[in-house]
């Protein structure tokens, strides 16, 4: 009998030792974890979500049911992380961590954002959605393997976040407030402005068609203070805001000297932006 005692003893041991093994063996995961991140406007945007495939299957009406909460995904559901105030939608989200779920419809989907950044479908509680709207899907151009995320369609201040899998598609329109934040940062930095500054406050103002007598104040000194370490990209974009505001015979002496210094530090992109403009002006 105590021979059989080791002998079990033994076996456990050997048992232990290889499931301690097989233990540390990784193999691919089914719907592997990724994480989407941008920048709109001045706002960073995280998305993180599993991504599921296809594998031969239908999905959307079947795997995915028409009507059902799902949880936009695989694993636990999808979340979103902004780190400023952003609209989905039209609708405004404050920065922080939100669940992302969604029922998907042949013509119509509901995309909800929720409270609790650890919920899953079994967690899931309504009373803590922040926000609910509806989307339209579309067929993509190209079967989609792979669920997938993006955001395209990128403006200074918005962009397209796009929902993908198989044959379907849908679109969120995300918006930042990027022009308080600029024009609050503008304000703040007046008061002893830098060059640079001086020059990225004008290169706004002309951008964003606001008052383009201040742009000229604000590039005019811009190039003042540089003195003799005039650049031209700097002076390049004097002129153009000089020929906006209707400044034709600065605009043209300026780009003269845009030209000049371009020429002088061999870069061809701006000799050839200050002919484009020169000719327009003569």
């Amino acid at each position: 009998m105590k021979m059989m005692n080791l002998k079990s003893a033994g076996l456990a041991v050997v048992m232990l030792c290889f499931l301690g093994t097989n233990a540390q063996i990784k193999t691919p995961q089914p719907s592997p974890y990724a994480e989407l991140e941008q920048a709109i406007g001045l706002t960073e945007v995280e998305v993180s979500y599993s991504r599921p495939g296809v594998k031969g299957r239908t999905i959307f009406g079947d795997l995915v049911p028409y009507g059902k909460l799902w949880r936009t995904g695989a694993n636990r559901a999808t979340t979103i992380e902004t780190k400023g105030d952003i609209m989905l939608a039209g609708k405004s989200l404050k920065k922080g961590k939100y669940s992302v779920f969604t029922m998907p419809g042949e013509s119509e989907w509901t995309v909800i954002i929720n409270s609790d950044a650890t919920a899953s479908a079994s967690k899931y509680t309504e009373d803590k959605d922040v926000m609910r709207f509806t989307v339209k899907p579309s067929k993509t151009a190209a079967k989609v393997e792979t669920f997938t995320m993006m955001f395209s369609n990128l403006t200074d201040n918005s962009a397209d976040w796009q929902i993908m899998w198989e044959n379907t598609m849908v679109s969120i329109p995300v918006k930042t407030n990027v022009d308080e934040e600029v024009m609050a940062q503008i304000e703040s930095v007046m008061n002893g402005p830098s060059s640079r500054d001086m020059y990225l406050a004008a290169r706004y103002y002309y951008d964003n068609d606001k008052d383009i007598k201040k742009a000229v104040t604000w590039i005019n000194k811009s190039v003042a203070l540089d003195g003799e370490d005039q650049k031209f990209w700097v002076t390049y974009w004097q002129a153009m805001i000089l020929a906006k505001s209707g400044d034709k015979k600065g605009a043209i002496a300026a780009a003269e000297k845009s030209k000049a210094l371009a020429q002088k530090a061999e870069y061809e992109e701006y000799v050839t932006k200050n002919n484009t403009l020169l000719k327009s002006l003569k």
